[in-house]
């Protein structure tokens, strides 16, 4: 705990606010609210009351304090809420990004438009959703369109560009998909009136649309506007279609949400389930962050706050599945913008138990469907691989991929490397170094047959699954030489490559002709990878074999230091160079030498030389 927050904790005020904590960087890690700042604040830094891992995670990582006090519990919570969705801590429950889920817009034009978005313009407009459901949205969008006479176009449309005639009816006004505002054939009232009964349909308030329609209807009919009654009488047929395909499944007409929330480990589905005169009409899933250890009913609540503090709609009773803290405080905002008391109910029994139940079976399925497509996506290869298996012609996917290279310099200090990609990711704990036996001749076939045949005949067959594709860093002679290799240990049926550095060149056993793959294609970018991995791999272990060769035989032309000490010397400086800088106080440092023999080592490098 750095000195700052201590002396922030010392000053805390005793007053209603919300705290929030940020990590090193800055960010903000936590936002939490309190009736006694002073109180709730320290409680975190009681180690006997560390309540949790998720908690002392929280703790460990908080650098910085800062509080904001309010007038009363009520404004605490909202400023909470909506801190919470502006910063998405990592430690609080909170909705998963849902920039991506649509909404329906209603504009605020003299003649507005409805259409779908995914962006939200704060221009007075209004905004329906979000709708988790994209094809429930789009058949609510289609019934729209079949029930009411909604402009389409872009128009501009106003009283004066109306009666200046500077539009003319469309298309959609012959096929009576449009009314005509843009010549004045419906007036900007009607209009208005219109998109008023869209918005109730969209509510689900469906029984008060008819009922307006109705009237509407008859006083057509006495007026002797029978074709504008025809038109009312057709859409109230529409509307009552469309009932007649949605399940009563309450019998008395009150609005009403249910939640529940689904919890498993650190992740969690909350789900909300629209009842409207006594219909489903829709429902909508969240999928939460921040989920780890917290009681379920801390859960519920933090859901319920964050769907509410941007829903479109509050209905006068919500069903939970668990009390939640400050219920009474969340009643009080909830009702806040409504011209009614909104009540938070947990059912015990009957009808609205079971309606709890079903949206709780629903969330906890749409869970396990998320954990089942997690598991798709890990056992799913990447494109590269695919596309690899596709353009190389192979039997199976190249989920394991082992690739080779030699390095040397004039048969010198010759050694070989292994990488291993798997699904296109290195996998750096079965890389693998190999020091060729066979002799000092710089023969880059030969060198590559016995790095093959040690691969795949020795010990490593043991500790190492078997790859799936094997990928050599040169031309057509190292590929036939570590093809004769696997052939003599008795495994020519791996599959195997070679990419030539010049032009990139792909040769194949069997093959008398060079391949290419395609200059876009991403396999050749994951067998570049590859090489190059390969390659790196293989020249740092013949640098660092050349240093300690070179740093030995320097050594060996001081008198008193024996193989141990030179070995000891070039273990604790890693080169000649290092050596060579070194004091005489820190060459005394390494295991087996005194003084005197550290003296004699500086001495040959700083003054004999």
């Amino acid at each position: 705990m750095t000195p700052e927050l201590v002396q922030k904790l010392q000053q805390l005020p005793r007053k209603p606010g919300v705290y929030i904590y940020k990590d090193k960087s800055g960010k903000v890690i936590y936002v939490g609210k309190a009736k006694v700042l002073r109180n709730r604040v320290r409680s975190y830094f009681n180690k006997g009351r560390m309540d949790g891992i998720k908690t002392f995670r929280l703790v460990t990582r908080i650098h910085d304090l800062e509080t904001i006090i309010t007038d009363s519990e009520m404004e605490a919570l909202i400023l909470e809420m909506n801190l919470i969705k502006e910063y998405k801590p990592r430690y609080n429950v909170n909705l998963k990004d849902d920039k991506s889920f649509p909404y329906i817009r209603v504009t605020k034009e003299a003649y507005p438009r409805i259409f779908p978005t995914r962006k939200i313009v704060k221009d007075g407009s209004r905004y329906f959703g979000p709708y988790t459901d994209v094809r429930q949205m789009r058949g609510l969008l289609k019934q729209i369109n079949k029930i009411f006479s909604i402009r389409s176009c872009r128009l501009p449309l106003n009283d004066d560009s109306i009666k200046q005639k500077k539009f003319k009816i469309c298309l959609d006004y012959h096929i009576k998909k449009c009314d005509g505002p843009c010549e004045g054939f419906i007036s900007q009232v009607d209009y208005n009136s219109m998109i008023d009964h869209v918005i109730h349909f969209i509510n689900g308030h469906d029984k008060l649309v008819v009922h307006e329609l109705t009237q509407k209807m008859q006083n057509f009919a006495q007026k002797q506007r029978y074709e504008e009654a025809a038109r009312m009488r057709d859409r109230i047929k529409f509307i009552e279609n469309f009932q007649y395909k949605q399940k009563v499944i309450v019998d008395d007409s009150k609005d009403r949400d249910v939640v529940a929330v689904a919890v498993e480990d650190e992740d969690a589905c909350g789900m909300i389930f629209k009842i409207r005169e006594g219909k489903i009409i829709g429902r909508n899933h969240f999928f939460l962050n921040g989920v780890m250890q917290d009681d379920y009913s801390d859960v519920v609540g933090a859901f319920l706050k964050q769907y509410y503090l941007k829903a479109d709609f509050v209905p006068r009773e919500i069903y939970l599945p668990a009390e939640i803290a400050e219920q009474e405080h969340v009643q009080l905002w909830l009702s806040e913008g409504v011209e009614y008391s909104v009540q938070l109910i947990v059912p015990q029994k009957g009808e609205k138990a079971k309606l709890v139940s079903m949206a709780n079976k629903n969330a906890k399925l749409l869970l396990q469907e998320m954990f089942l497509r997690k598991e798709k996506l890990k056992d799913k290869p990447p494109h590269a691989v695919e596309a690899l298996k596709r353009d190389l012609f192979l039997d199976k996917l190249p989920r394991r991929i082992e690739a080779f290279d030699i390095s040397n310099i004039q048969g010198t200090d010759p050694v070989a490397s292994m990488v291993c990609f798997v699904d296109g990711i290195a996998k750096k704990s079965d890389y693998r170094k190999f020091k060729i036996r066979s002799g000092d001749t710089p023969d880059d076939f030969r060198m590559m047959h016995e790095t093959i045949t040690r691969r795949y005949s020795g010990s490593l067959t043991k500790s190492m699954p078997w790859p799936d594709l094997i990928l050599i860093d040169g031309g057509k002679g190292q590929l036939n030489a570590a093809v004769q290799a696997l052939q003599e240990i008795g495994k020519g049926e791996l599959a195997i490559i070679s990419l030539a550095k010049r032009l990139d060149e792909v040769f194949m056993p069997g093959e008398t002709e060079s391949y290419y793959l395609p200059r876009t294609s991403s396999a050749l970018k994951l067998v570049q990878r590859l090489r190059d991995e390969s390659h790196r791999f293989a020249i740092t272990f013949h640098r660092s074999l050349r240093r300690k060769r070179t740093a030995v035989s320097e050594l060996e032309k001081i008198a008193g230091i024996g193989p141990a000490k030179r070995k000891a010397l070039i273990k604790f400086f890693g080169s000649v160079d290092d050596i060579r800088q070194a004091s005489v106080d820190d060459l005394a440092l390494v295991n087996g030498m005194n003084r005197e023999l550290a003296q004699l080592v500086w001495e040959y490098f700083n003054v004999a030389h």
